[in-house]
């Protein structure tokens, strides 16, 4: 994939192509929408700070490639990605999370992004160190003149070298290969580790705090606390990944990735709001019982997505240029249900239309991920080969198709209920009966035999998503 400077609003699609069948508009959309960011940062004048992103509502019943759409899309754009449902919030006052607590999980996900970066910088460099480390283990460095040389070494090496310092490099360097080549992995070795200590914050005062204060508090205490380390015998395979982790730790700079995470936040970060009908007042209703805390959550939601600063325990970050991309079915209530303010944040709308019989064939064969494809990876696993005649595949997209609107609209979702009672068996049954370098193929009879049940008796309900 090319990088995502280079990659224009049809090179968007045909990324998302590969995942997703049909919803060619909400592809169209999301794809200028991401491009756009990229043109914003390469403005160079002072209305940069100005352009704001077009924040997208998609509308659609479930299964029909929502979420899909918009996690693949942060895929591509190599940015935080968060996903949250509107009906777990609850408005300032009442208990339940926050809508802030969003925006602090898109910086999380920034910081764990930027420290995935940072570590491949320095993984050669901290790879280096920990040979160093177990190499001092094994072979500890000449301190005086009256070095001792080791039994271990003694029976290794046959050499006579003319000083102990020269019989301990040549013997680090003997090491040094070995430990490359693998030869020592086995063998174990003691060594120290930080030991974890971990602090716990309850009550203050009269109320609970919230994440980001009892996160920072915590962060100051730890700090605070002399670093303890515990003795730990491990092999030198598990000893070196363990050791990786606390090198590569002491060459970051924490401060720069935490700088570094809230930029990328602020200027790629995507936020995807599910279930956001769940939070809107029905239609036709007026004043009193839930419909009150849903446009609480609304009101409170607002400012986030006009763009606000929302304190983290990363720091300050501003909500000006996250992408906001809401999603709902919308079965009950209307997109004109929400608040007008809120409605304005999503200047975007986007119906996604539902799945047919022939969308699910090509979902079934189409996609790099495709479930056709899954479960033939699952079975060539334990050395058993699956495949799936055409027409197979087409009477499985038509079951499901069937058992969507005689049951309920679950779209590409049914395809698993469906794709799971044909091979659970076979799934079962490898590899005590169906041993390796077998072969199962799937044909249109096998389809109609082992799904007649469950056309017949409609009994879904172990396997409703």
């Amino acid at each position: 994939m090319n990088s995502i400077e280079s990659l224009t609003p049809r090179q968007i699609v045909e990324e998302l192509d590969k995942y997703i069948i049909g919803q060619k508009d909400a592809k169209r959309n999301v794809a200028i929408a991401l491009r756009n960011r990229i043109r914003r940062m390469m403005v160079k004048s002072d209305i940069q700070k100005d352009i704001v992103p077009n924040n997208i509502l998609m509308i659609g019943s479930t299964g029909v490639g929502k979420t899909e759409i918009a996690r693949r899309l942060a895929k591509i754009a190599q940015a935080p990605f968060t996903k949250v449902e509107a009906s777990k919030f609850t408005e300032v006052g009442y208990v339940g999370r926050d809508v802030e607590s969003m925006v602090r999980d898109l910086v999380e996900q920034s910081v764990h992004l930027v420290r995935e970066v940072k570590k491949e910088e320095v993984k050669v460099k901290a790879a280096d160190a920990v040979e160093e480390v177990i190499l001092d283990i094994l072979i500890p460095p000449v301190k005086s003149a009256g070095f001792t040389r080791p039994m271990s070494i003694s029976t290794e090496l046959d050499t006579d070298p003319n000083s102990d310092s020269e019989l301990n490099e040549r013997t680090r360097e003997r090491f040094r290969e070995k430990l490359r080549n693998g030869e020592l992995d086995e063998r174990k070795i003691e060594i120290n580790v930080k030991a974890s200590s971990p602090v716990g914050i309850g009550m203050i005062g009269n109320g609970m705090m919230d994440d980001a204060s009892m996160a920072g508090l915590q962060d100051m205490i730890s700090g605070m606390m002399p670093k303890k380390t515990k003795k730990r015998k491990l092999t030198i395979a598990e000893a070196r990944k363990v050791l990786l982790e606390e090198e590569m730790s002491k060459l970051i700079d924490f401060d720069e990735v935490k700088e570094e995470a809230i930029r990328l936040a602020e200027n790629n970060g995507i936020i995807f709001i599910d279930e956001i009908d769940k939070i809107a007042s029905k239609s036709g209703k007026n004043g009193g019982g839930p419909d009150v805390s849903r446009e609480g959550v609304q009101r409170d939601l607002l400012p986030i997505v006009e763009g606000s600063s929302v304190n983290t325990k990363y720091g300050v970050i501003n909500t000006d240029h996250i992408l906001f991309i809401a999603a709902g079915a919308f079965h009950v209530s209307k997109p004109s249900d929400l608040i007008p303010e809120l409605q304005g944040r999503f200047p975007i709308r986007v119906e996604l239309q539902s799945l047919t019989q022939e969308d699910f064939s090509r979902i079934l064969r189409e996609p790099k991920n495709a479930l056709t494809k899954q479960y033939m990876a699952l079975f060539e696993a334990e050395q058993v080969f699956l495949d799936f005649t055409e027409d197979a595949v087409e009477e499985i997209a038509r079951l499901a198709f069937l058992i969507n609107q005689e049951v309920e609209n679950i779209g590409a979702r049914r395809l698993h209920t469906v794709m799971s009672h044909l091979l659970n068996d076979f799934l079962f049954e490898v590899p005590d009966l169906i041993e390796p370098n077998s072969k199962i193929m799937v044909t249109k009879e096998m389809v109609e035999q082992r799904l007649s049940t469950l056309v017949k008796n409609r009994d879904l309900s172990q396997y409703i998503l």
